[in-house]
């Protein structure tokens, strides 16, 4: 069927964004999460501590995290925000799924970079229920791990930064994917020090006030697609005041 003037659109604001959270062992990703409007729960790994928000029975395999995401889309219920906690459980999930369908042991016994490359089928097979959710109003939000990796950047020496524990390449396309990438940690402070001499030197000091950083820096990985601050208190109202904010004027 050809392509008319009369097929064009334009952006539905009324779609949630696709959240992803990646941060430092126990700045409290979860907790940011369990904020969210009325959560479920899918969890690939027992990380809820003593939050007690709803939640699908701990999830044993790849299909257990698509038949949730089927429930939820076909069941009626009330629940408005849908949280994977955490996306680096569910990748072990999707390699010992790759593994079993070829009759391994493990992803790597399928060869070089083979594996990888199925687990990539998994991968978007899982991002079409999260975009399936969200077409129904549903907002996604997805945890992960983070990892420290050295960069090797075409422009500057090697550096260190903060990047989503995932492989490479399903790191690739959640990037693509994702409307938020938030990278959650503690706000540093540089204060300098007196080393004698008349010298001094600057360190980092933790202030103890946890930051979601959603503008890409060196050290770490983010993103947005609402033009979002660079960085905001660590609390679910803080995001949402944020995003209201900026859909509001785009919208106008």
């Amino acid at each position: 069927m050809a392509i008319s003037l009369k097929d064009i659109q334009k952006n539905n604001f009324d779609r949630p964004p696709r959240i992803v959270i990646h941060g430092t062992p126990g700045i409290g990703k979860t907790t940011f999460a369990a904020g969210a409007p009325n959560p479920i729960f899918i969890q690939t790994e027992d990380g809820l501590g003593n939050l007690s928000p709803d939640a699908f029975p701990l999830a044993k395999s790849f299909s257990d995290v698509m038949e949730a995401f089927g429930a939820l889309y076909s069941d009626n219920h009330g629940y408005e925000t849908v949280v994977v906690d955490s996306l680096s459980a569910l990748e072990q999930m999707i390699w010992s799924r790759v593994a079993k369908d070829a009759g391994h042991d493990n992803i790597e016994q399928l060869g070089y970079g083979k594996g990888y490359t199925i687990a990539l089928d998994h991968w978007h097979s899982f991002l079409d229920g999260v975009n399936a959710l969200r077409d129904k109003g549903i907002m996604p939000v997805l945890i992960a791990h983070t990892d420290v990796v050295r960069f090797d950047s075409p422009e500057t020496d090697p550096y260190d930064r903060y990047l989503i524990k995932l492989h490479k390449r399903a790191f690739q396309l959640l990037y693509e994917r994702a409307d938020v990438i938030g990278f959650a940690n503690y706000q540093t402070a540089v204060v300098k020090t007196d080393a004698g001499f008349n010298k001094k030197v600057s360190r980092g000091v933790e202030t103890g006030e946890r930051r979601l950083h959603l503008v890409e820096k060196p050290a770490f990985v983010a993103k947005n697609r609402y033009s979002l601050p660079d960085s905001i208190p660590l609390s679910w109202p803080a995001l949402a005041e944020a995003l209201t904010e900026t859909r509001s004027t785009k919208a106008a």
